[in-house]
């Protein structure tokens, strides 16, 4: 008889997943990852975890882990999620975020595995008609990367309507910050880099000229405002998931609620890295809209989630340490 639970995390060697596992890990879960590297890194992967190499998409592996290790819960981090990039190659990002999300859920379904709790994304909505956004908003994604997460969560509707599963889906905004512990120090090491806060700070070491794609949006100051959730805050919302009854599938936007435009973001790394940093204006990325914030209402009242490292200040400071470690 198994005296702790065993997770399967799916892209458990990523940004959101690793910090994730070794949360799980905290809590006295025994935590196996999936994982291919594409994107994630082995270094990451914390201490006492289990580790495959391999795809979501390979059926036989798939069945083999759990069918071995009888999955009380599978976390699904495992996609492609680069927006502009899906512009360009639109069939990888159906390939991977639907058709190999696909063969999970089948899997689930074969080896009696009915709890999943998936990692869907603001770019559902779109360009939103309301701020802050509601979950009950229309769902218009601009981009192929938005049309994937939205399509695996009908997927996901459909199968629990059908009785075959159980689902929780959590449509982040945007995620950034670090975990630090005595021991070991998880954060954003992307290769490509395509995020804001961590792209500001390699330039703040590096003294390379910063980009900010578009002045001209409809804000106070011409630049995109966002949602920014601490990746710590974020992979609490998903133990806090895990835990709930699974009675019916259920959609949580996980967000602090406030947007923060790119130049606010600009300023706040300057003063806290205490160094200028040189910035161009470029021009508008395919895909981006210009406001996007949450409303986290529902999760903290259903779910508890109270987010606590979530505020620019501590997201920033965060990322300027784990950099400084890393960069030793």
């Amino acid at each position: 008889m198994k005296n702790k639970k065993y997770i399967l995390v799916s892209g458990g060697a990523g940004y959101i997943g690793s910090v994730t596992s070794k949360l799980l890990l905290e809590n006295n879960n025994q935590v196996v990852i999936i994982d291919n590297l594409s994107s994630g890194r082995i270094s990451a992967i914390p201490k006492g975890a289990i580790f495959i190499k391999g795809n979501i998409g390979d059926k036989n592996l798939l069945f083999k882990a759990f069918n071995h290790y009888k999955f009380d819960c599978v976390i699904h981090f495992a996609a492609h999620i680069r927006v502009e990039e899906s512009m360009q190659d639109p069939k990888k990002y159906f390939e991977n975020n639907v058709l190999s999300g696909l063969n999970l859920l089948q899997t689930m379904i074969s080896t009696n595995c009915r709890k999943i709790v998936f990692s869907s994304s603001a770019a559902v909505y779109g360009t939103p008609q309301k701020l802050p956004v509601s979950e009950d908003a229309p769902l218009n994604p601009v981009n192929p990367y938005g049309q994937t997460k939205k399509l695996f969560e009908l997927i996901l509707q459909e199968f629990a309507q059908a009785g075959l599963l159980d689902y929780i889906a959590l449509r982040y905004f945007n995620v950034a910050g670090a975990y630090i512990t005595s021991d070991d120090a998880w954060g954003e090491n992307h290769t490509p880099e395509t995020h804001l806060i961590p792209l500001l700070l390699h330039s703040a070491q590096n003294k390379n000229k910063f980009v900010i794609y578009g002045d001209d949006y409809s804000t106070l100051d011409g630049t995109c405002i966002r949602d920014y959730v601490h990746v710590y805050d974020l992979a609490q919302a998903h133990i806090l998931a895990m835990k709930r009854g699974f009675k019916e599938g259920q959609v949580y936007n996980v967000g602090n609620g406030r947007g923060y435009s790119n130049k606010e973001v600009l300023q706040t790394a300057q003063n806290i890295s205490g160094i200028r940093i040189p910035y161009k204006i470029g021009p508008r990325r395919a895909g981006d809209c210009p406001v996007l914030v949450a409303s986290s209402k529902k999760i903290k009242r259903e779910l508890g989630f109270k987010p606590i490292k979530s505020d620019l200040k501590t997201i920033i400071q965060d990322v300027w340490n784990y950099h400084s470690l890393t960069q030793k």
